[in-house]
């Protein structure tokens, strides 16, 4: 029972804050709300993991890996389905991170995003310290022409954290995110 009133206290909090409501900050057992994939699926050989640890009583995801372009891949990824759509009133994803010194992106999947590759991504870079970074949804580029031009809020089917298309060690913490 104390269990279940610290998790809702800790859901309750941003809306207390007057910000829309988190999409995820990794309590409660996240690993069976993230999934972790690589550039395998298409036959590339990146190679990775997801791991969900705690650090002074804080909970985060660190998604590691090697990135590789090889055989046309080039991508690891932890994406976690979205059990409602944000507000349409959010203006952005917010997310508490840090890592290595590298440039990380944001994919987003939305109703309109019918096949694998269709996705609308941001990039945003990380330092040794934890950060906070907002991406407004206007920084959303889409992965191709079939997509609108910007994703809608209340549209969003998926979030993902990826390291993406060039080779490279990937190290990122994430120790929160959602919709601002």
């Amino acid at each position: 029972m104390r269990h279940l009133l610290a998790a809702l206290l800790i859901l309750l909090a941003p809306m207390a804050q007057s910000e829309a409501p988190m999409t995820d900050d990794f309590t409660a057992q996240p690993e069976t709300r993230w999934r972790f994939f690589t550039d395998g699926v298409m036959g590339g050989v990146s190679e990775g993991q997801v791991a969900f640890l705690t650090e002074a009583g804080v909970p985060f995801a660190r998604m590691t890996g090697q990135v590789s372009t090889a055989n046309r891949g080039g991508f690891i990824q932890m994406r976690r389905d979205l059990p409602e759509a944000a507000p349409e009133t959010a203006t952005g994803i917010r997310l508490v991170a840090r890592g290595n010194d590298q440039r990380y992106f944001v994919h987003l999947r939305t109703r309109g995003s019918r096949l694998p590759w269709q996705y609308y991504q941001a990039g945003f870079e990380v330092a040794g310290d934890w950060a906070e970074i907002r991406l407004p949804f206007a920084d959303f580029v889409p992965s191709g022409r079939m997509l609108r031009a910007l994703p809608r809020p209340e549209s969003l089917t998926s979030i993902a954290i990826a390291a993406f298309g060039r080779d490279h060690a990937a190290r990122v913490d994430i120790r929160e995110i959602g919709v601002y």
